[in-house]
């Protein structure tokens, strides 16, 4: 009998499968046994074939290979290694002390060769939490298992090297972690032209880490604005670039030469995307758009014409920062913490309140096309700014005013002071900030809550509402370098509360 450390995808995570190998002097065959799946239960074939290319007899008895923990599903065709190594550690070939502290992840194909699989991050960390000092991946897979602080990565190509490696023959390579790529060059806030107010608030959302809703007529410039988000976002932490790279790994979304992300996702799923491209699904479940978008923006253009269920099914996702795709054996946790933008249209023509065109919707028709984003929705967005079109004047003269990079100093400023402040909360971004320790860390002026009293029995803001306003105006302050929240900040915050039609 032997036993092998192995490792498998559930969602984005992984998990250390122990593979157990009893070969006992029965009829010849092979059991797969500990909740496999087609993937796991063909693997069989697949083993017997490579342990033959590399000159070493099949077992000619029965085979029973347990994959544990029992009670969790198994379909990844990277547990292939490791049931191959338990095979020959059960039959003589192997040492049974080389296998010790070591985990193997690969596919095998028919002449022994080890084919990539997803989610190598994952995998590797799984093996280092299990004890593991070192794993065997396939090299397409290594520059990515590298990333995985605490552990070595070697590369192999074949089972006939990593069974030289295992008898200490020929050592394998250890893979070493690749340099981060440069970031992309993201448009920059400065080629925009007017939209004074849309960038003021494009940077008060990148400061505090607030949902932005983008609303005028069509060719205004909602979709070059939210594009330029990215560019005033600080730059991902080392631990951050791990968070994505993993997610993005599970998905088979990677650059195998260079792995480790870099800049913060952007993602702009098309309107026609289904709650289960939003949220994740599948069988295996995978990860959805919301989950791509981790640790950046999520961009939803044209919002009223996502399907209704879709979007309501952001609205728990917005409070939770993270999806629960529950199937009748496993539950997979998605993380999805992202920043929303989102642009739509004032009705079906998108010229209400144009200068440029006459709209020809009736009010009817306008009410129809305002209904498909439901209030509870729109309660969780936190600022809302009108987009009017640029006159010629301006378009044609050259581009000035603020650039990304200013713009970016400033945010990175006020996430400082976010930081200090709400360290001990627990909250990096105002958006995060807890309801418990909201009046203490937005500590507003007596005038300035006074002026949210009236707004708030004025217009009718519900509860969620007032909290959301407070917290972009702590935004607004921390930008100006204030230590408490005064009116002038709770009035700019109620603006863009009512700006836009939100």
């Amino acid at each position: 009998m032997s036993r092998v450390l192995g490792a498998a995808l559930v969602g984005v995570d992984g998990f250390a499968v122990e593979v157990e190998v009893r070969i006992s002097s029965q009829l010849p065959r092979v059991d797969v046994v500990g909740l496999p799946e087609r993937a796991v239960r063909e693997a069989a074939a697949r083993v017997r074939a490579a342990i033959a290319s590399v000159g070493v007899p099949f077992p000619g008895q029965r085979v029973t290979v347990n994959l544990a923990p029992a009670s969790l599903p198994k379909g990844d065709a990277g547990l292939d290694l490791p049931i191959a190594a338990g095979i020959l550690a059960a039959a003589g070939h192997l040492e049974r002390g080389a296998l010790e502290g070591l985990a193997l992840v690969g596919e095998l194909a028919l002449d022994g060769r080890l084919r990539p699989v997803r989610g190598a991050l994952a995998l590797a960390l799984a093996a280092r939490d299990a004890g593991c000092s070192a794993v065997v991946v396939p090299a397409e897979c290594a520059p990515e298992s590298a990333l995985a602080p605490g552990l070595a990565s070697y590369a192999a190509r074949d089972l006939a090297g990593v069974v030289a490696h295992l008898r200490g023959a020929e050592r394998l390579p250890v893979a070493e972690p690749p340099p981060a790529a440069p970031g992309p060059d993201l448009p920059d806030l400065a080629d925009v032209r007017g939209q004074e107010r849309a960038k003021r608030a494009l940077e008060v959302a990148a400061a505090g880490g607030h949902a932005l809703l983008l609303r005028g007529a069509p060719g205004a410039g909602k979709t070059m604005l939210a594009r330029r988000l990215p560019a005033l976002l600080p730059p991902l932490s080392f631990e951050e670039a791990l968070e994505v790279t993993r997610i993005h790994g599970a998905a088979g979304r990677l650059d195998r030469g260079a792995p480790l992300a870099t800049a913060r996702p952007f993602r702009a799923p098309h309107h026609t995307a289904s709650a289960a491209g939003l949220l994740g699904g599948g069988n295996p479940p995978a990860p959805g758009e919301v989950s791509l978008a981790h640790r950046g923006v999520l961009f939803l253009d044209e919002l009223p014409e996502f399907d209704r269920r879709a979007l309501e099914s952001l609205r728990q996702v917005l409070e939770l920062r993270q999806v629960v795709i529950a199937r009748a054996r496993r539950a997979c946790t998605f993380p999805a913490d992202f920043q929303l933008v989102a642009a739509a249209n004032p009705c079906p023509c998108g010229w209400l309140g144009s200068r440029a065109r006459d709209c020809r919707c009736d009010e009817l028709a306008v009410a129809r096309y305002g209904a498909r984003i439901s209030g509870p929705l729109l309660d969780r967005i936190d600022l809302a700014v009108a987009v009017e079109p640029v006159p010629w004047r301006e378009l044609d003269a050259p581009a000035r005013g603020t650039g990304s990079a200013e713009a970016r100093e400033r945010v990175l400023a006020a996430r400082a002071r976010q930081l200090r402040r709400g360290a001990r909360a627990g909250a990096l971004r105002n958006a995060d900030l807890p309801d418990a320790l909201l009046d203490a860390l937005v500590d507003a002026t007596p005038d300035a809550r006074r002026l949210l009293g009236r707004a708030v029995e004025a217009r009718g803001l519900s509860a969620r509402g007032a909290r959301r306003v407070l917290k972009v105006a702590r935004s607004v302050a921390d930008l100006a370098g204030e230590a408490r929240t005064g009116p002038a900040a709770v009035a700019e915050a109620l603006g863009y509360r009512d700006d836009g039609g939100a």
